[in-house]
């Protein structure tokens, strides 16, 4: 997403807002205007699956269940309560009474039952985290959801196919915030770029200049009490990492998501401002499509895994803040397998197996860098031209490319890259969400960029999808790695701790580790 560098000031050297930003309270400043490396791609929350679109859509729509501050662990959110059946096919949710979506509409059962529908009856093309968490659509053999009714107002009853140990955790990302049935009617397709009065959160959508602001504001209506604490909330994109500090610096931001990790020092010595870690759930790598020549070879595939020096690449980009990736998920996920060893960097032993692929001479390519930082990769152009020197020594020649942020992930989940920088930001802390959402046979067209399929692996994934044993899910997880590891879809490069700057008197703000932060307790002292 080129995005434009016009900043709005909040007039912050006198701790208050300027009149775009709603002006002064007793407490101290009303809005926030939190800087950000891209734009969303869209606000209607099932359509997309950046992270950029979920910061905002996380303020404005709400899921029956939600995380905690800052981990992954369940907690009431629109459900006030729920029960689940012995046999871990029926989950009874008591819903949260009066609360009202936006549009002055009331919140309940039939409102989910409609959003579920929606869901269920869409496609691939359409909803891809609906067929990526519950494994397809109404109809499709591996579809998990049997049926959703309401039992009463107050009360909805979720049946499910088969057991499905991650449910709740699904339930509670980000893609499956509930919208008021009236807007899905009266908005249709529009409310991807207009979601006004269309959800039950702390702020309403007011506009959206296209690479350059969302403006949303306080719901005055909330359900609970005393929030927000904010007037207003600007999301402000300001592409470049070093552009977005200058202006949290000279008081034109307030908040600065995608810090280099460079400049973290910086910060701590900055009168004023102050550094947030953002808790570490994530992983960025290079993706091979695996459905591409000669990528559909997994010796070359293996190759290029050698060719890569990843630490360097983690010394001279992340600054310490990150650590070698070699699983497709980071070691803070339940069943994580320390005991493979990753591909050391060898290029010599990365020509042996270009020779036995049949290309002792290397290949031409291209490398996809991404065009916006992101949390697990605060320099795609940089991190890409790095690769391209290391494929370089082993005869491969890398013709970097780039395109605007939409189109490149668009672009990418279509299988139209050779080899692509991208990550995952784990959405739900369970294996499955990186596994089974990112490498599984069932995603291939949405989540699944590499095009990667491999049956064995299904069947593995599944039946951990199935299994309640904590014990046995991790072990079956452990295997599925083995087999990724084999296979070599990606170069899995690091996981980072991102960095986040802002003003020394923002209050209760705590980056989630999911990327999604929640805004309605944040207020300026």
């Amino acid at each position: 997403m080129v995005v434009s560098t016009a900043l709005y000031g909040c007039g912050s050297e006198s701790s208050g807002g300027n009149n775009d930003s709603g002006g002064e309270s007793k407490g101290g400043q009303e809005t926030l205007i939190f800087g950000r490396g891209g734009d969303s791609v869209g606000l209607d929350p099932i359509k997309v699956t950046d992270g950029e679109s979920f910061k905002v859509t996380k303020n404005i729509f709400e899921t029956l269940v939600d995380f905690g501050q800052q981990d992954t662990e369940i907690h009431p959110a629109l459900a006030e309560d729920w029960e689940i059946s012995e046999d871990g096919l029926t989950y009874t949710f008591m819903l949260r009474k009066g609360v009202k979506f936006q549009d002055g509409t009331d919140f309940n059962a039939d409102a989910v039952v409609t959003n579920f529908e929606r869901w269920a009856n869409g496609t691939k093309d359409e909803f891809y985290y609906y067929a990526s968490m519950f494994g397809g659509f109404k109809g499709d053999e591996g579809h998990v959801i049997k049926e959703v009714k309401a039992i009463d107002e107050h009360t909805v009853e979720f049946t499910l196919k088969r057991p499905q140990a991650p449910f709740l955790k699904n339930l509670a990302m980000s893609p499956f915030g509930i919208v008021s049935p009236k807007a899905l009617e009266e908005l249709g397709d529009k409310l991807a770029e207009n979601p006004k009065d269309a959800g039950t959160g702390p702020f309403k959508f007011v506009e959206w200049k296209r690479n350059d602001k969302i403006v949303l504001e306080k719901n005055e209506d909330y359900w609970k009490e005393g929030y927000p604490k904010l007037e207003q909330v600007i999301f402000k994109s300001i592409p470049e990492n070093s552009a977005r500090l200058n202006a949290l610096i000279s008081g034109e931001i307030d908040l600065a998501d995608g810090v280099n990790p460079s400049d973290a020092e910086q910060v701590e010595n900055a009168e004023g401002l102050k550094l947030f870690e953002r808790p570490s759930m994530n992983v960025g790598y290079l993706g091979l499509t695996t459905t591409r020549e000669p990528f559909n070879n997994p010796k070359v595939r293996q190759a290029l895994n050698h060719a890569v020096n990843k630490q360097a690449i983690i010394d001279a980009f992340f600054e310490g803040k990150a650590e070698t990736a070699k699983n497709p998920m980071p070691p803070v996920i339940a069943g994580y397998n320390d005991d493979i060893e990753g591909y050391e960097y060898d290029p010599e032993k990365a020509k042996k197996l270009l020779a036995e692929a049949g290309f002792p001479d290397g290949f031409e390519m291209e490398l996809w860098a991404m065009p916006v930082p992101r949390p697990y990769m605060p320099d795609g152009q940089k991190v890409a031209e790095a690769i391209q020197a290391d494929f370089a020594k082993i005869g491969v020649k890398a013709e970097i490319v780039s395109y605007e942020w939409a189109t490149y992930l668009e672009k990418a989940r279509l299988g139209e890259a050779d080899a692509f920088l991208l990550g995952w930001t784990g959405d739900n802390g369970d294996a499955d969400n990186f596994l089974y959402v990112l490498l599984d046979k069932d995603n291939i067209g949405s989540n699944n960029y590499t095009y990667y399929s491999n049956d064995e692996l299904h069947k593995l994934l599944i039946e951990a999808q199935s299994e309640v044993d904590e014990e046995k899910r991790k072990e079956l997880y452990k295997k599925a790695q083995e087999i990724i590891h084999a296979d070599a879809p990606w170069v899995p490069l690091a996981h980072s701790t991102p960095l986040l700057a802002g003003k020394e008197n923002i209050k209760n703000f705590y980056p989630h580790p999911t990327g999604s932060d929640k805004l309605g307790e944040v207020e300026f002292e």
